[in-house]
């Protein structure tokens, strides 16, 4: 019979007094919900895959008003890092309860997980990565785009949701540790002109990889599944001939509403989790080559 748990959260008392909040969770992987506004008052509802309710025996109170999963502790670590002076008000700023800062450094606890904790607004969050448990040791990347050249393809047409894309992407891979004089964006007309200039861009070899950023509108004719599918194809063919990584941020929607979802609203930004995508399947690829290397010795 359940379908979801919320705990309701008060923040602030207008909507601008919750967005530091919701940009960090964004950050890390939360997807907007659902929204409510009502009398002067707002909800917005910052949803994880998975959730549940832990009941705790103790003699104190938990340090964190909630406990949040995480698969790379440390990356997500370095993510609030950057973000928080960014999200925490200037000195002399009226609103310093609104501030965004990190309560408790990262660190191995007694039970072998890593955790850190952070303060937003009054809210106590907690994010950790729980030891492996299993004997069968996996090969798993990381978000750590130090030192690599990245390179974004973004359509000129539906502007007007493409760049709110990019900027998602650029964000991402900043946040991810790149420099941002590594990063080139090229800009081209439309969605079907992704793959060629993506092909010739990953042939160069001077890019960990590349980002796809576009958006189709399905119109009143077999335009929209022609141009999807050949979209879809040359962006696919060109990460598995090349072998660098594609992250693939083209949307393809029915109305310009879901577009607009899914360029930073309810959906959050599309563009952000390409280029994360993009950022982590090169340091997988990294770390393939070297357990291929390994392995032939």
């Amino acid at each position: 019979m359940i379908r979801s748990i919320v705990f309701p959260r008060k923040l602030g008392r207008s909507l601008d007094d919750l967005r530091p909040a919701m940009r960090l969770l964004q950050a890390l992987g939360f997807a907007a919900g659902n929204e409510w506004h009502e009398d002067g008052s707002h909800g917005v509802e910052m949803l994880a895959p998975a959730g549940g309710v832990e009941l705790i025996a103790a003699p104190d109170e938990p340090s964190v008003d909630a406990m949040v999963e995480v698969a790379d502790a440390d990356a997500a670590y370095e993510i609030v890092k950057k973000m928080v002076p960014t999200l925490s008000p200037k000195s002399g700023d009226k609103g310093g309860a609104l501030a965004v800062r990190i309560s408790k450094e990262i660190g191995d606890t007694s039970y072998g997980a890593r955790l850190f904790e952070v303060e937003i607004s009054g809210m106590r969050l907690g994010f950790l990565t729980y030891a492996r448990k299993t004997t069968a040791q996996g090969i798993e990347s990381n978000l750590d785009a130090r030192g690599k050249r990245f390179a974004i393809v973004v359509a000129r047409f539906n502007s007007f949701i493409t760049e709110r894309l990019l900027e998602g992407a650029l964000l991402a891979i900043r946040q991810c540790g790149a420099d941002p004089a590594g990063i080139e964006v090229v800009h081209v007309p439309g969605s079907f002109e992704i793959p060629g200039a993506a092909r010739q861009l990953a042939e160069s070899h001077r890019y960990a990889a590349i980002v796809c950023l576009g958006c189709l509108l399905r119109g009143d004719t077999a335009h929209y599944d022609v141009i999807a599918n050949e979209v879809t194809r040359g962006i696919g063919q060109s990460a598995q001939e090349t072998g660098v990584p594609h992250g693939f941020g083209v949307l393809t929607c029915d109305t310009l509403e879901q577009a607009i979802d899914r360029a930073g609203l309810k959906s959050g930004n599309k563009g952000y989790e390409a280029a994360m995508a993009a950022v982590e399947m090169s340091c997988l690829r990294q770390k393939l080559a070297a357990h291929g290397s390994e392995a032939g010795r």
